[in-house]
């Protein structure tokens, strides 16, 4: 699988913070033999972002983008509006199972606004920007992830025999 990691942080592109969470994304990645083919980190900024996402899915035509970070109430926090732009079909079941997975450690979790969808062939996810939180939410995603790739793909066996 052909994936890229996008860091939305304000404090992470001026270098003020060392991205942790993308460190953390693109280990697992590769733990799973997932190809990370595209890194960036960008400012909280809607449109770097939208472009960026539509980049990678009309150019790079990646499979999966795993965004993280910029989901909460923060007045800058601009990843779902961005993400909302670019994909054509909204996967609400998979970023209510993200935020369930959350709540077992911390009610705030309520307060994500993250999205998941489609656009062409690509699955893009938001995901929070805790390393914390993505350290609990990955494995749980993991087989969810690779299914919905190869749905997205056309596969066509039967969901309840896989």
């Amino acid at each position: 699988m052909r994936c890229g990691i996008l860091t939305l942080s304000d404090k992470g592109v001026k270098g003020e913070r060392e991205d942790l969470s993308g460190k953390f994304l693109i280990e697992f990645a590769k733990a799973q033999g997932w190809k990370v083919e595209a890194y960036k980190i960008l400012p909280d900024e809607e449109e770097e972002i939208f472009k960026t996402l539509l980049s990678w899915c009309e150019e790079l035509k990646l499979d999966l983008i795993l965004t993280t970070g910029g989901t909460g109430v923060h007045p800058r926090d601009v990843t779902p509006e961005a993400t909302k732009r670019v994909i054509l079909k909204e996967i609400p079941g998979l970023s209510e199972y993200i935020r369930y997975i959350s709540f077992s450690q911390t009610p705030k979790a309520s307060l994500s606004r993250g999205l998941s969808g489609i656009r062409g062939e690509t699955l893009i996810i938001n995901l929070p920007g805790s390393p914390k939180a993505l350290k609990e939410i990955m494995p749980s995603l993991k087989e969810v992830i690779e299914h919905a790739v190869k749905k997205i793909k056309g596969d066509p066996s039967e969901c309840a025999r896989d």
